[in-house]
């Protein structure tokens, strides 16, 4: 069952902005996720949806916070430019707030999840915005038990593994909203990050278009 940020208050853990200068606050201790909801692009999503059969598998690059990406490599066509121009100034928005002199790109074109089940990333922190399909699930640690995570749920599915109960809420992140993941290797995180996964995508939304950046030092 997902939830609705607006209609019920977010877990202590968890900050629901509708601006962009809220996610500072991911830099708190006990912050482990950070949405910034905004609208849904109608040029971005109307060119995805029409290139959808001709996307590839995306591209993974690195640039300077605020470069313009080249994305030549996808279809020509109305909207290309302003995805572009969203992905630098989300790459900018991640540069100013980590101070890092570079940002590593993955734009995914992804037919199926890529990480299906519940975990929590070894990063620092890291952003993702969903331009098609469903966005990143995600759950409150008041509702995890995270000596299930991995490999010591003994293969089993997080439904029955013991990581969460019938009563936790599995969240979702709207689409073209921008999120912020604390993951464990965030200094003073450590046995700590947001538990998330990628959503299944049923087959008429198929691709699920992602983009991930890191900050790199």
């Amino acid at each position: 069952m997902n939830a609705r940020s607006d209609i019920l208050a977010p877990p202590p853990h968890t900050l629901i902005s509708q601006t962009p200068a809220e996610l500072i606050d991911i830099f708190a201790a006990d912050t482990q996720l950070a949405v910034w909801e905004r609208p849904i692009d109608p040029a971005i999503a109307t060119y995805l949806d029409a290139s959808r059969q001709r996307l590839g598998s995306g591209l993974r690059i690195s640039l300077s916070p605020g470069a313009l990406p080249d994305l030549s490599g996808l279809p020509d066509g109305p909207g290309r430019s302003a995805l572009a121009d969203d992905i630098r100034q989300l790459t900018e928005l991640l540069g100013e707030l980590l101070d890092c002199p570079r940002i590593g790109m993955r734009l995914e074109v992804i037919g199926k999840a890529m990480c299906p089940r519940l975990h929590v990333d070894r990063v620092g922190i890291r952003l993702l915005c969903t331009y098609r399909g469903p966005g990143t699930e995600w759950i409150s640690d008041s509702g995890a038990d995270r000596r299930k995570l991995g490999a010591d749920a003994g293969g089993q599915p997080d439904e029955v593994s013991g990581l969460f109960g019938p009563e936790t809420r599995i969240e979702s992140v709207a689409p073209f909203a921008v999120s912020l993941l604390k993951g464990s290797l965030w200094q003073g995180n450590t046995g700590r990050g947001i538990i998330h996964r990628s959503p299944d995508v049923p087959t008429k939304q198929l691709p699920r278009v992602v983009l991930a950046l890191d900050g790199m030092w």
